[in-house]
């Protein structure tokens, strides 16, 4: 009995040492927190289908993607090679990039984009969900392993069944990840740092699961990469034949971030208790002109402006009413002195 209680009181000790330690980590990346205005970013392109008409939501077309190529080179906007994401994250992006990712793995990305991409040596990330690579319509393994040995080319980790996991439990959704990682390891000898949520998706105990596993995740949320932004929770504006249009990529490649020192809720996966959320973005002191925010959200009915209110650096965010979708999404905007800056925040919904 007494070694029992013993054994209880250590427990306890070190379950509270854990828990201060985790604390103090989260406490110390918020005071390292720190608004630049010199800040561009990284803003980062989620691509899919090449050439795949019939597609229109996942798809663009190969005359439209070079003409959105040229486009980022005429305002003299480099591609971001992932190499440089660990050592440079935390440092501020004093000239703006771009970084092209391209999730799935399609055969049509192999076909039409990728010698393309390889003739003018443009750094990619592709994310590859592992169940369906050399399925009809996929690349297969061997493809992926050619790609990859380019010092250009990075993959990414994109989950095993690419099925709506935010409807798994956790402990199955364990299991895809966890077979992901080693079928990675078999095929290609290691797992990648990067991972993207399938369709953006994710609860809070999905993320801190996959914090363990990766170093930087993406989802599919508009905005721009900065120094302050959660590692976990990259954005990405997507790009297909209805959201790819000459004159809106050419806004688009031309955002500035938006930063932010946090976001409140910090769990994206809204149930009916929660649903429409009470939330908040907590802003830095010396940011300008945070009273020229507009904001826009597809609650309710359709796209419609937001209530929000700001007092000091705290802007609070009043819905209107419940989020029907099943993804809900908000977007913030400033036309600030050097441009529009933006910030888009993806909930999902029970």
């Amino acid at each position: 009995m007494i070694e029992k209680k013993i054994f209880s009181l250590v427990a306890s000790i070190i379950k509270f040492f854990i828990f201060y330690l985790f604390f103090l980590n989260a406490y110390a990346d918020n005071l390292n927190k720190k608004y630049y205005h010199n800040e561009q970013g990284i803003l980062s392109l989620i691509y899919h289908r090449f050439e795949e008409n019939k597609y229109p939501s996942t798809n663009v077309r190969m005359d439209i993607f070079k003409q959105q190529v040229d486009i980022i080179y005429k305002y003299n906007l480099d591609f971001y090679n992932p190499i440089n994401f660990e050592e440079e994250f935390n440092v501020p992006k004093i000239k703006k990039k771009i970084l092209l990712t391209i999730d799935d793995g399609f055969s049509s990305f192999y076909n039409n984009a990728w010698p393309y991409l390889k003739e003018k040596k443009i750094p990619f990330i592709l994310f590859v969900s592992t169940e369906t690579v050399g399925n009809n319509g996929y690349m297969s393994w061997e493809e992926i392993k050619e790609i990859e040995k380019e010092d250009f080319v990075f993959l990414g980790n994109h989950s095993h069944s690419h099925e709506y996991l935010i409807d798994y439990n956790f402990t199955n959704f364990k299991k895809d990840i966890d077979r992901s990682i080693n079928i990675f390891k078999k095929k290609i000898g290691y797992n990648p740092i990067f991972f993207s949520y399938p369709f953006g998706e994710y609860s809070l105990q999905q993320k801190n699961y996959i914090t363990k596993n990766f170093k930087f995740a993406f989802g599919q949320q508009s905005g721009v990469i900065d120094l302050n932004k959660d590692r976990f929770e990259l954005p990405r504006f997507p790009i297909n034949e209805q959201y790819g249009k000459l004159d809106r990529f050419e806004r688009i490649i031309q955002y500035l971030p938006l930063q932010n020192k946090s976001i409140s809720p910090e769990d994206k996966f809204l149930k009916k208790s929660n649903n429409p959320p009470k939330m908040y973005i907590e802003f830095f002191n010396d940011q300008k002109n945070l009273d020229m925010i507009s904001c826009y959200s597809n609650e309710g009915d359709g796209w419609d402006k937001t209530k929000i209110k700001l007092e000091n650096t705290k802007l609070n965010i009043f819905f209107r009413e419940k989020f029907k979708d099943r993804r809900g999404r908000i977007n913030c905007s400033m036309n600030d002195t050097d441009g529009w800056r933006w910030l888009g925040i993806q909930f999902s919904i029970d």
